[in-house]
């Protein structure tokens, strides 16, 4: 899935292009969700509740391919550390299901926007479901079917949430969700015009990557330009972090990379 460089950075694949990861199953599934017709009319209806008509930021098809890409870098940085997955290996499922779970949930997690932006998680469920009883029986038998349809639609409702995630795949969407946040695409809502936190701390984020970490099994590297960087990092990713179960494998450092302004209130912070 994420390839690994040589000068071991992770990189992560550009959301809008079509990539081939090393696992066949995965393939297929990702392949078929890009061709379905009624998935991607999702991907573009679901924006039109949180952006067009609450003012918020995108949470289309930009947003999903992000989200479903570095949840699939997450997923391979922590295999490559030897972290358990449990979600398929509980139901029974091959290794393989993993990942597939993890690109289904990373693609569905948001389809509830198009009920309301408000508990959109538990609106994604029903419509979730549908989907997947129409997709999964094109790759698995009606038994399998339904375990990677649990461990899907689990995942999707604790991505946003008060359940906790109860399976590292499902703690890999939570945290993945809020990895959406470099400048101008904070999972925080815009203040239109305004120049509060929100608004200046969202313009902050000038680059996320996934790395192999040395402690831990993933250093989340954040470079931002202002100290108000550190809003969003404090009040959504760390936030997401709680509770997802990866909280012992997961290192978050923001550094701040302005050099022009040498009275920086805050140049680096590690959570």
């Amino acid at each position: 899935m994420a390839e690994i460089s040589s000068d071991g950075n992770a990189r992560t694949y550009e959301p809008d292009a079509d990539h081939a990861f090393p696992d066949d199953r995965l393939n297929a599934v990702l392949e078929y969700l890009r061709n379905d017709e009624a998935v991607q009319a999702y991907l573009e209806a679901q924006n039109v509740n949180p952006v067009t008509r609450k003012g918020y930021n995108d949470h289309g098809a930009k947003h999903i391919g992000i989200v479903r890409n570095r949840a699939l870098c997450l997923y391979d940085l922590l295999k490559e550390a030897g972290v358990e997955f449990n979600g398929a290996r509980d139901q029974g499922l091959d290794e393989a299901d993993e990942a597939v779970i993890v690109g289904l949930a990373g693609t569905l997690h948001d389809i509830g926007h198009v009920v309301h932006r408000d508990s959109h998680a538990y609106y994604s469920i029903p419509l979730a479901a549908d989907v997947l009883d129409r997709i999964l029986p094109q790759f698995y038998d009606t038994a399998d079917a339904v375990r990677v349809k649990g461990e899907v639609l689990h995942a999707i409702l604790c991505h946003h949430t008060s359940e906790d995630p109860l399976t590292t795949e499902a703690g890999v969407i939570r945290v993945a969700d809020a990895l959406d946040m470099e400048r101008g695409r904070s999972r925080m809502p815009y203040e239109m015009g305004g120049r509060g936190i929100n608004t200046i701390s969202s313009q902050a984020i000038e680059s996320v990557a996934l790395l192999p970490g040395e402690d831990r099994a993933v250093l989340v590297e954040i470079e931002m330009t202002n100290a108000a960087g550190v809003y969003q990092v404090d009040n959504l990713l760390k936030a997401k972090l709680h509770g997802s179960g990866l909280e012992d494998d997961i290192r978050i450092v923001a550094v701040n990379i302005n050099e022009e302004n040498t009275d920086q209130l805050v140049e680096r912070i590690e959570l």
